[in-house]
């Protein structure tokens, strides 16, 4: 049996789509607290629970700056405490994580060995999740992602468009770089990565969709790809009010996940072609 955390976020919806309902325990914050370690250890025993994904975050990044405490619990202590669980179940566990767990100084994409140096608290509660579920878990797998968006929840493609169908004009940052990845895309690596979380394995990968653009170019496309007639208009990130600061350059090699499992990642623009008409479904 699977254990899915986080199942009414982005990524549990995706993962909805795509594993076998009845092999899969679905839960959000109503059927599991993952900051409380007896909860998080009952609902693995007794259901025979072989395989966890966390997908359960703390991911308003700005809120996290002022609910220190909430984004640790969930962000850092969960993953402990489902961590801990599995090691006392012998589970694999697949962690998620971020892009944001670096500072943005690199000049070329971040790698798995780069050292994280996280400028925000939401950065630094995934970062410490990452070690968490890396050492208390017997078998490992961090997956770092990017800028993700999909056809459930708010996200910065929905909220872009329904922007744009109200205003001639939106102003969104260039000075922060990235690569956009659909949810459906990450949730299918995801999948892929079940049957490798054995034997003691404990590994981090980094996906997102190919390219990079800025988050401007992002809603440029938005916009260009819906045949909006707003006008997207460039502006600085000390612009725009932030309680929490993001790294100017975020990017992530895929590298090692390409070349360890010989994957065909899609360009984040096509990706984005193929979502929208998702979401408009949705």
């Amino acid at each position: 049996m699977i254990l899915v955390t986080g199942a009414n976020g982005q990524m549990g919806r995706s993962l909805r789509k795509i594993l076998p309902q009845d092999k899969v325990i679905y839960t959000d914050l109503a059927e599991l607290d993952i900051s409380v370690y007896d909860g998080v250890e009952k609902i693995i025993r007794e259901n025979g629970v072989s395989t966890v994904i966390n997908a359960a975050g703390y991911t308003a990044v700005d809120s996290a700056e002022k609910n220190i405490d909430q984004a640790y619990a969930v962000n850092a202590l969960g993953a402990r405490n489902l961590a801990m669980a599995s090691a006392k179940h012998n589970c694999g566990m697949i962690q998620l994580s971020t892009d944001y767990i670096f500072d943005g100084n690199n000049f070329k994409p971040y790698t798995e060995n780069d050292k994280p140096h996280p400028l925000s608290v939401y950065g630094q509660t995934k970062l410490e999740g990452e070690l968490f579920a890396l050492k208390h878990a017997p078998q490992c797998i961090v997956l770092r992602t990017s800028w993700l968006y999909s056809e459930f929840g708010t996200n910065f493609v929905k909220t872009i468009i329904s922007l744009a169908k109200k205003q001639d004009e939106i102003k969104v940052i260039y000075d922060q770089i990235g690569s956009p990845t659909y949810a459906g895309d990450f949730a299918a690596i995801i999948e892929g990565m079940i049957p490798v979380v054995k034997n003691g394995v404990k590994k981090i990968y980094n996906f997102a969709n190919e390219g990079v653009c800025s988050w401007y170019g992002f809603a440029r496309e938005i916009v260009s790809l819906k045949g909006l007639k707003c006008e997207v208009l460039p502006i600085e990130s000390q612009e725009y009010p932030a309680s929490a600061q993001r790294p100017h350059y975020s990017v992530l090699s895929k590298a090692k996940i390409k070349r360890e499992f010989g994957i065909k990642i899609a360009y984040w623009r096509d990706a984005l072609q193929a979502a929208i008409g998702r979401i408009d479904a949705d």
